[in-house]
């Protein structure tokens, strides 16, 4: 019983193995292309430093963009055809979305919209201003500066009474 138990064991193993082997010397044969593109980080501003990183790129590569000038990218050791790159956003590079494209093992692949560039701050004028305050905003704000002069003098007024009682 023991023994038809573990050649039905072995026979199984020895199925397993002759199902898989054509596809492991099929994959030994095939040349890899880059995927999942990545960078981070993913909002960047510009003169920033943007670090990329490919998947099926084993002997590294090139990394391009509108934003940043040509890249290398080279193989990370133990990382399963993973190649990576660091990348300086150019110092006059427009906000919006850019596209990365790398070339690695003769072969080349993009990514849409991998990143973002943001603009700068609008410092000292509340950032999200664009031409200052309305005559609404001023009626507004003298408004309530002249509300809480009346109020301070009330206020007092009623203080400087209450000491001669």
């Amino acid at each position: 019983m023991r023994n038809s138990r573990a050649l039905a064991a072995a026979g199984a193993a020895v199925a397993v193995l002759g199902v898989t082997a054509p596809a492991a010397v099929a994959d030994a044969g095939r040349v890899p292309s880059p995927s999942n593109i990545v960078a981070l980080p993913s909002v960047i501003a510009p003169g920033g430093q943007l670090t990329i990183t490919v998947d099926g790129c084993p002997h590294g590569g090139t990394a391009t963009s509108n934003a940043f000038p040509k890249t290398n990218l080279t193989p990370i050791r133990g990382g399963n055809d993973t190649a990576k790159g660091t990348a300086t956003v150019n110092d006059d590079a427009r906000a919006g979305s850019y596209d990365i494209t790398v070339h690695c093992s003769g072969r080349s692949l993009t990514r849409p919209a991998a990143f973002t560039v943001i603009g700068g701050v609008r410092g000292g004028i509340g950032g999200s201003s664009t031409s200052g305050a309305t005559p609404t905003d001023i009626a507004i704000g003298g408004g309530l500066v002249a509300a809480a002069v009346v109020g301070g003098g009330v206020f007092w007024m009623r203080r400087r009474a209450e000491k001669h009682i």
